[in-house]
């Protein structure tokens, strides 16, 4: 994928409400989230669809619980990568969030050019990731797995 330029679509109060109320639960009826907002329902349809059409709102998604889903481990892998590398770091970004297990990808800017959270049955499984996806492509100079031990999920985009 191609990197997209950032458009910064000027939000309202109304518009903050509604991204709020959304991401405590995607699933909220309309005529519910009309009501928090104080717009009547036809108004919050169109606020979302145009909220959507902006990109503002990218999608709608299932939280899931990685252990209870079958992969109990978790981890957080930073990926440093070869200096001759640095002109695929966006390819690279797009692969990594396609990899199986990989609940996020992250390109940074500092010591490590990207985190890449990881959810796994068992410590084989997570060592077999690493070794096959990351340390053994030519692009990647250095990773580093840290355990996630507890996570919380913030309730609300505020």
């Amino acid at each position: 994928m191609e990197r997209r330029t950032v458009e910064r679509p000027p939000l309202d109060d109304i518009d903050h409400i509604l991204l709020a109320e959304l991401s405590i639960d995607a699933r909220i009826p309309n005529n519910a989230l009309a009501a928090k907002a104080g717009i009547a329902p036809s108004t919050c349809l169109t606020r979302i669809r145009a909220l959507r059409e902006r990109g503002v709102i990218r999608g709608f998604h299932a939280d899931i619980d990685p252990a209870l889903a079958g992969r109990p481990l978790q981890a957080m892998v930073a990926v440093r990568i070869q200096p001759n590398a640095r002109s695929r770091l966006d390819p690279f970004l797009w692969d990594l969030s396609e990899l199986p297990g990989v609940l996020n990808a992250f390109l940074l800017g500092g010591t490590y050019d990207f985190f890449v959270h990881v959810a796994a049955p068992d410590s084989t499984a997570l060592n077999d990731f690493v070794v096959e996806h990351l340390s053994s492509n030519p692009d990647v100079a250095l990773t580093e797995t840290s355990l996630i031990f507890q996570h919380a999920r913030s309730p609300r985009f505020a």
